[in-house]
């Protein structure tokens, strides 16, 4: 399989975690950053590791004090399957004769949060990665495959559509159904299961908890517990409502967005064909694909950018709304016809009564941008190109 040149850089002198789902790429990404000369590598997926240091986390201290000076990196993959090894990582960084980073990968922090398990106490940064984004992929990008297989490194990569089919029910079926259900401690397996298809039917919709803890059978409470696992877990991230006042924020109503097409897609067996353009299926994918791109370049770019939506109880409505750092306020309609129309920009305008010196934008599937008064429709490329400097 083809590997991808990331935009995530890992520190090379200081401690990190990095998290992200599995099979984004961290260990290669991991292997890729630092020389196997320079490395001790843990993996702790294989289980005679797993075992040997659950049965004795100090061996890592004992291990790690007898390597060659030239050792500067002690790597753990899947740190979160053993928390009590981050003692032992807090004592090395403290009091190791050689200077010596850890670089701490896992699925989430999630586990190691519930466990109360030692963080480092700001010893170490936080870095997360995520499906390839389009800058990654170059030229190799091709907008149908992503929004029928999404950007999984394995599924996009696949040599055929069988093999990314495949890779994606094995994903679905073995790691959501199974791994997120043991890192949730759930006790109703059927509810999960169901409350997963529910979750990839309403993704980028506003959550109705009591409606989906109906169909799923349980209840408001237990719903929210699940969407809050998908987040913590990086399966997903919520967008809550636009409010001017920052205390007004947190609200009953958010709306959520699963990480990748492809996993959407394959909880509801909608991988198995193409997606055909000007179909309502079509456009929920492509404003996915465009949220899910905005949110993974701000965490890459660290452009700490506030991203939420507007909605009105008239039913006016704006897809995406990005405060930056100066101030500036950016509405954002995502279309993905390539002849948007001024009848789709209804909700713009309406923000614009809120907000009058926001910038009313609309990013569509087509080649050239346009002006239509107060709103300028960009090609999705180039909108990226001008939100990020590219």
């Amino acid at each position: 399989m083809l590997t991808k040149k990331r935009i995530a850089k890992l520190p090379r002198n200081a401690s990190f975690f990095l998290f992200g789902p599995r099979q984004v790429g961290k260990s290669t990404l991991i292997k890729e950053s630092f020389k196997e000369e320079e490395s001790f590598y843990i993996n702790l997926l294989i289980n005679r590791e797993y075992r040997k240091y659950l049965a004795e986390p100090s061996l890592l201290r004992h291990e790690v004090e007898a390597l060659e000076p030239n050792i500067k990196y002690v790597i753990i993959d899947e740190v979160q399957k053993n928390p009590a090894l981050l003692d032992e990582v807090h004592d090395l960084i403290e009091n190791s004769k050689y200077e010596r980073f850890f670089c701490l990968s896992g699925s989430s922090a999630r586990k190691l949060k519930r466990g109360q398990a030692n963080l480092l106490g700001g010893r170490a940064w936080t870095r997360e990665l995520f499906p390839f984004s389009f800058l990654e992929l170059e030229q190799d990008f091709k907008l149908a495959r992503v929004l029928r297989f999404g950007s999984l490194p394995a599924p996009y990569l696949a040599q055929d559509d069988e093999m990314a089919s495949e890779i994606l029910d094995s994903y679905v079926d073995t790691y959501l159904a199974e791994e997120i259900k043991a890192e949730a401690i759930v006790r109703n397996v059927a509810a999960f299961s169901r409350f997963l298809k529910l979750a990839a039917v309403e993704s980028s919709n506003l959550i109705n908890y009591s409606n989906i803890a109906r169909e799923a059978e349980t209840s408001n409470k237990t719903i929210k517990e699940y969407f809050q696992i998908l987040d913590d877990t990086l399966i997903g991230f919520f967008l809550n409502p636009y409010h001017k006042s920052d205390r007004k924020r947190l609200v009953k109503h958010p709306k959520f967005y699963l990480f990748d097409n492809g996993v959407r897609n394959a909880l509801l067996n909608k991988h198995l064909a193409p997606v055909e353009e000007k179909t309502y299926d079509y456009g929920i994918l492509f404003e996915s694909f465009i949220i899910n791109e905005i949110h993974r370049l701000n965490k890459y770019f660290k452009t700490r950018f506030e991203l939420s939506f507007y909605r009105t109880n008239n039913g006016a409505e704006v897809d995406l709304i990005i405060e930056k750092v100066d101030g500036k306020v950016l509405a954002l309609e995502i279309k993905s016809s390539s002849n948007p129309s001024k009848a789709d920009f209804s909700g713009l305008y309406s923000f614009q009564e809120l907000v009058p010196n926001a910038e009313l934008v609309c990013v569509a599937n087509l080649n050239q941008k346009r002006v239509y008064g107060d709103v300028t429709v960009y090609p999705w490329r180039e909108f990226f190109n001008c939100l990020f400097d590219l």
